[in-house]
């Protein structure tokens, strides 16, 4: 059993699962697996997955950890962390084909609830193909002691955000323990809650893209940014203060960041294109709605390694706060080629409607694109008019 801790998954899905539930209680949604680099899995994956899949039904919150949620998580109102404790994953919602090589995963329900499904999926794939295919971890804590020394010899501020791709949780484990013990102050958490929780340190995370892509199908890609930002508002009262920009383009998100979010959230995250001209765009957007910039913070965290964590620090040369959320080069850099796998979001049933709607996230770079052709044309369309 590859997962065996409830909490094993990112904060982002739990705080996302609690805008969920307050907001679009009813909505159903689909979500599919994209294998980006075409990956072939082995003979019998898809069975090996259904194993560990079906055996996620017996996860439950244990009464430590909903003690630890309950005093980390100040964001969580009790009624939340109750319905955690009675949460059950239901492994119906998944569906597991494979034809060959070629795997395919789909994930169907009321959306509140097949939203925890994402990172412990892709987290079981990920582990399981290496496990089936016989390849080792080498030098982890080596590998990870020369990171936290590289990055804090630059002085910038890291979190482990591993869990979707990594080698595997004991992998992940190790690494998070390096990070503690090697950066000092400089190591800001991890998005593992299981892992903040274990090794004492910040669960970091705030919003993902679905949030933004459901509103785009619901409201319309005109409005969606402001209205996905006025929910989470409406949710967290500020806290979890970090907004992610480019679901339809960062040109589109900052033409809807006014003076009030701009003010009001903490800053913003870059996850796509180039994050030299993204920091630049941010310093304008803020000089022009007359904030000062160092009162902001911008996390980078797209592809992240030490030299490009350098290369932004010294272009941000202390103009804005940056910090960085580090994935696969922290938990699976340890001699393979991790997968280049993800789960999205692709139709949503509103409450109320008669059907599934097609979703769409774009982001400043064409190759990370998800939904169909016309649905993504018509995106393009639409917030370019």
């Amino acid at each position: 059993m590859i997962i065996t801790e409830f909490l094993d998954n990112d904060l982002y899905k739990f705080t996302t699962m609690n805008a969920i539930q307050k907001k679009f209680p009813n909505a159903e949604v689909v979500y599919r697996f994209v294998n980006r680099a075409k990956t072939k899995f082995p003979e019998g994956f898809d069975r090996a997955l259904r194993a560990e899949v079906d055996s996620m039904a017996n996860l439950t919150l244990s009464d430590e950890a909903k003690c630890y949620l309950r005093s980390k998580c100040y964001f969580f109102e009790p009624v939340f962390i109750d319905l955690l404790k009675g949460f059950r994953f239901d492994p119906s919602e998944v569906v597991i084909t494979q034809v060959d090589g070629d795997l395919d995963i789909e994930i169907r329900g009321l959306w509140y609830r097949t939203v925890l499904w994402e990172v412990p999926l892709l987290a079981i794939v990920s582990e399981l193909f290496f496990i089936m295919t016989g390849q080792k971890a080498i030098e982890v804590e080596d590998r990870a002691l020369a990171k936290a020394k590289a990055f804090a010899d630059l002085q910038a501020e890291v979190s482990e955000f591993g869990t979707r791709r990594r080698f595997s949780f004991d992998v992940q484990d190790r690494v998070v323990g390096v990070l503690k013990q090697g950066m000092g102050s400089f190591f800001k958490g991890t998005s593992n809650l299981f892992l903040a929780y274990k090794h004492g340190v910040t669960p970091i995370g705030t919003h993902p893209h679905e949030w933004f892509m459901y509103h785009g199908a619901q409201f319309g890609y005109r409005i969606a940014n402001s209205i996905a930002l006025e929910n989470w508002v409406d949710v967290y009262q500020g806290h979890l203060g970090i907004a992610l920009t480019d679901t339809f383009t960062t040109d589109n998100f900052f033409q809807h960041f006014g003076s009030k979010y701009s003010k009001l959230f903490d800053g913003v995250r870059w996850d796509s294109g180039d994050p030299i001209v993204f920091t630049d765009k941010a310093l304008k957007h803020y000089e022009a709605m007359k904030i000062d910039p160092k009162s902001k913070t911008i996390v980078y965290s797209d592809s992240l390694n030490v030299e490009k964590v350098r290369q932004i620090k010294e272009h941000v040369n202390g103009r804005i706060h940056d910090v960085y959320g580090i994935g696969t080069y922290l938990s699976n850099d340890v001699g393979v080629n991790p997968l280049n796998i993800v789960i999205k979001l692709f139709e949503v049933k509103p409450n109320g409607a008669k059907s599934f709607v097609p979703t769409v996230k774009l982001s400043d770079d064409r190759g990370k694109y998800t939904g169909s052709d016309k649905e993504v044309q018509l995106c393009l369309l639409t917030i370019n008019q």
